[in-house]
């Protein structure tokens, strides 16, 4: 008679794959709990206690560590056959094991002791041992293969392929949840060495190009601001560059406390606004530049009502995404009319959240890690003659607040008006500071005269300062930290304009 091996935390599906496998004729091993929810649901079961003849130990610490189970699991059935006979060890042919809960464990915030007790030993080693000898062994990790390996079983059609396939999947899964643990208890940013545990959430449509495959994945550590956590409601699947997209517009959109709403496009906002109400933060933001905004992605930091929806419709303009944390019962119906938008909710504590982990980007050969570039404005220090009048300083924070989103080198024009503040220009991507300010002009989609100017790095000569003067900036809000800051500032002070220090940088390559 076969034997098959159940020991398993999460219990999802385990009857109906117990009960298939008993009918194929199959004597199940089972460890207590499991145990005791199989014969609950009548079936007949071998506790591995009575198969070993060594009783759980150590509080239940000690359960399948024993030479019987994993010579019976690890055994060559060829080689190893005359020993197995000698010894009285059956094999066992399937070994189905999923983990201690550690993950969820630790996510729930319990104490360090039910941490600990929720390391899982002897599930890891039998889930290696059969993973490794695939060659007779099932291994099955995962209540999603329940139904195809017990109709394989059903049908005496287990293929070595399949039980490769069980194999690696297997060894990932003892390989992230070993990367959880060794997070847990890694005290320090950047170990020596470093395992990131994903988990695939999604093939995408495509990657940056039609010819590239791609998918996302989520980090097993990531809380608070997560695209894992998003629901999309309607629209095609979203590709590589949407998620990108989206990415940013999310970073962007929720820099701000007030109503706000930003437009993105490769992964630079192109609009973005502060106003009274959804709807009119998306009709100020898309004034910024109706052109580029076509094909871009609106996120919003508030709920989506139905006069938002309405001004996103009278716009006429494609967009590929609408992302809100919230949308409303007749906002959603309205969008409805889009067949081919997506529309994405976000949870609602995205606003009280930060990311997890590290940003991360990959290069040839290994990963780039760094903190997130999150938190508070610095206290500001006006270094010219000139200080800042209160709308000025309005804008100033508000296109602080949007340079950080925008690629370097990073130049936004922003303007306000009592409770609005909007961008009129970007310059982004430039390969020197001064014609990230010309661009920026150029792109300017109302007057440039009053306007403030937001610089995600200091000014190295003082021509970006006196071209900004040429189109009318009256302030300026920069990190500072040049050789040249003095030069930067007499010509700022020659042209009446108020300037502000705030010695944080935010590059975004």
């Amino acid at each position: 008679m076969p034997n098959a091996l159940i020991s398993v935390s999460d219990k999802t599906g385990v009857v109906a794959f117990a009960t298939t496998l008993v009918s194929a004729g199959f004597q199940v091993l089972s460890t207590g709990g499991t145990a005791r929810v199989l014969r609950e649901a009548g079936l007949d079961i071998t506790e591995v206690q009575d198969f070993t003849g060594a009783p759980e130990r150590m509080n239940g610490r000690v359960k399948t560590l024993h030479p019987r189970v994993h010579a019976a699991i690890l055994g060559d059935r060829v080689r190893h056959a005359q020993e197995a006979s000698d010894a009285d060890i059956p094999w066992i042919d399937v070994v189905v094991v999923n983990l201690y809960p550690f993950e969820q464990t630790v996510a729930s915030g319990a104490d360090a002791d039910t941490v600990v007790e929720n390391i899982d030993i002897g599930g890891p080693t039998m889930v290696r041992a059969a993973a490794k000898n695939h060659q007779y062994v099932s291994v099955v990790v995962d209540p999603a293969d329940y139904d195809r390996v017990g109709t394989a079983i059903a049908k005496d059609s287990v293929t070595l392929d399949l039980r490769r396939e069980l194999a690696a999947k297997a060894f990932r899964h003892t390989a992230r949840y070993d990367a959880l643990i060794a997070d847990h208890f890694t005290n320090t940013a950047f170990p020596e060495t470093k395992s990131v545990p994903l988990r695939k959430m999604q093939d995408c449509r495509y990657g940056e190009n039609p010819h590239q495959a791609a998918a996302l994945y989520a980090d097993a550590s990531a809380t608070g601001r997560s695209l894992a956590r998003l629901v999309q409601h309607q629209g095609k699947t979203l590709s590589f560059n949407n998620l990108a997209d989206l990415d940013g517009a999310v970073r962007a959109v929720f820099e701000h406390e007030d109503a706000a709403c930003v437009v993105v496009k490769h992964m630079n906002p192109c609009g973005a606004a502060i106003a009274a109400t959804p709807a009119a933060a998306f009709t100020t933001a898309l004034a910024g530049d109706p052109t580029s905004a076509y094909g871009g992605i609106v996120a919003f930091n508030r709920p989506v009502d139905v006069d938002a929806v309405i001004a996103i419709r009278k716009s006429r303009t494609f967009f590929e995404v609408v992302a809100a944390p919230g949308f409303s019962p007749e906002a959603l119906e309205k969008l409805s009319a889009r067949a081919k938008l997506r529309v994405i909710e976000l949870p609602a504590d995205w606003a009280d959240s930060r990311p997890s982990g590290h940003d991360a980007r990959r290069v040839q050969g290994g990963w780039l890690l760094q903190d997130w570039d999150v938190g508070a404005v610095p206290e500001w220090n006006v270094v010219t003659e000139r200080v800042p009048t209160g709308q000025e300083e309005r804008a100033l924070r508000f296109a602080w607040a949007n340079v950080r989103s925008v690629k370097s080198n990073a130049i936004v024009l922003a303007a306000a008006d009592g409770e609005h503040a909007w961008l009129n220009g970007v310059g982004a991507g430039q390969m020197s500071r001064v014609d990230a300010v010309n661009f920026a002009v150029q792109k300017a989609t109302g007057p440039t005269q009053g306007t403030v100017l937001a610089s995600d790095a200091f000014f190295p000569f003082a021509d970006g300062v006196e071209r900004a003067a040429e189109a009318g900036v009256m302030a300026i809000v920069q990190p500072g930290g040049s050789i040249r800051d003095d030069d930067v500032i007499a010509a700022a002070n020659a042209a009446g304009i108020a300037m502000v220090f705030t010695g944080m940088r935010h590059f975004r390559h």
